[in-house]
């Protein structure tokens, strides 16, 4: 048996294998792309929240996965999650292909390809369409470090203590500042 069927897909996912998981990805193909499947969609999602483009959250994605593949083989825990590590990798990667552009990202930007897909009728997908853009207007109005935290926890589905890793500040100052960040979004939309 191979060190990747040891590690089952299938059935809820606890975690409870991952450093199995990861280990095995560092050695096997198949693993890697079990790695890769369970990440690329949440990976994704947080590039395509901080690009200009369906193409650019593809593109820093697969540089993301490259850059894991690549330093795979000398990742060690040492009380740093696999999904910290994978999330510091697309933050930065991120980073540097804006500051090699030289361009910003507004929320504005996001489009429709960043937000789920319903059956509404076609008023409500107005109504839906309003409220985004409402939404995106008040978001853009937090400054950089609230917005890197609402992306990390909503889109990037992190826990707050993976947040305090990637970004590298305490629990409670995530928490503080993410709450702080909805409060605001609270009122402001009470004010609409």
């Amino acid at each position: 048996m191979s060190t990747v069927d040891a590690v089952p897909l299938d059935g809820p996912y606890d975690g409870a294998e991952e450093p199995a998981l990861v280990h095995a990805a560092a050695l096997d193909a198949r693993a890697f792309g079990q790695l890769y499947e369970r990440y690329v969609d949440r990976v994704y999602r947080y590039q395509r929240a901080r690009s200009g483009s369906d193409e650019d959250a593809a593109d820093l994605t697969q540089q993301t996965f490259l850059q894991v593949l690549d330093a795979l083989p000398k990742y060690q825990e040492r009380g740093v999650p696999f999904t910290v590590w994978l999330f510091r990798i697309a933050r930065n990667a991120s980073i540097d292909s804006r500051r090699r552009t030289r361009s910003s990202v507004s929320w504005d930007e996001l489009g429709e390809s960043g937000q789920p897909r319903s059956g509404q009728d076609v008023e409500g997908m107005v109504v839906a369409r309003e409220d985004s853009a409402r939404l995106r207007a008040m978001i853009a109005g937090l400054d950089r470090g609230k917005r890197e935290i609402l992306l990390l926890r909503f889109v990037g589905e992190l826990t707050m203590g993976e947040i305090a890793a990637v970004v590298g500040k305490s629990d409670s100052t995530v928490h503080r500042q993410l709450m702080s960040a909805l409060a605001i979004l609270k009122e402001q939309a009470r004010e609409r």
